[in-house]
């Protein structure tokens, strides 16, 4: 039955789209990267995790800060993702489940920079990829180059297998950061300096939105393989 369900839903998340998609264990995400009540994820224990890759061309752009395309890009992917997760829980509820959208991009502590859940560590969890030296998911098959969103569930699915990899050699992200805000070490990486570059671009009206894309545009499939 859990593997019937897997395949069925993985058949009609790429009929609409998805790249990308695993299933994770919402209690293992913990601390502030996971602030789902306690009530909701006590029933809704699994994550449905989805990736939509990014345009490689709107990417290519992108030299030392964002475009005025990649911004609006951005922006339409982020509301496709969130389509497309209603989509889903359409069709968990359809199959007799509960099912609990979480948005793709939405912050409940804006100091923080805090979300309901974190997709990219449900997606470390999902076997989808795993934390890389720019702060990202990176994934076997898109570099950083994809967003997320995840759907709660109680549907009887099959766990995804965290991958047992790193982004190795691969340094591509670290030199084209315009704020030095990436090291060697990903536990190194500075949340604050990042945030205050976003925060500059946004001042100097170069896009509307905190957002970069210097080193997801440096994370692609290609620097991946070649890791």
């Amino acid at each position: 039955m859990s593997q019937n369900l897997n395949t069925e839903l993985l058949e009609f998340s790429t009929e609409h789209g998805v790249d990308l998609l695993g299933v994770a264990d919402v209690k293992k995400i913990t601390g502030n990267r996971n602030l789902i009540p306690d009530t909701i994820q006590s029933t809704l224990s699994r994550a449905v995790v989805t990736a939509v890759r990014l345009s490689s061309s709107i990417l290519s752009e992108i030299k030392d800060k964002p475009t005025k395309t990649y911004f609006h890009h951005y922006r339409t992917v982020n509301m496709a993702l969130d389509q497309l997760a209603l989509k889903l829980t359409g069709f968990l509820q359809v199959a007799g489940y509960q099912a609990f959208p979480v948005p793709a991009s939405q912050l409940l502590d804006w100091d923080a920079q805090l979300g309901l859940l974190s997709h990219k560590h449900a997606a470390v969890e999902a076997g989808l990829g795993w934390i890389g030296r720019n702060n990202l998911l990176v994934t076997p098959q898109c570099g950083s180059q994809v967003r997320l969103v995840s759907v709660l569930t109680d549907a009887s699915l099959e766990y995804g297998v965290p991958l047992n990899e790193d982004c190795g050699s691969c340094r591509a992200c670290i030199p084209v950061c315009p704020c030095q805000a990436i090291s060697d070490d990903p536990a190194e990486f500075n949340h604050k300096r990042c945030y205050d570059q976003l925060d500059h671009f946004v001042r100097k009206r170069v896009v509307g939105q905190h957002i970069c894309g210097v080193c997801v545009r440096a994370c692609s499939p290609e620097q991946v393989t070649k890791r």
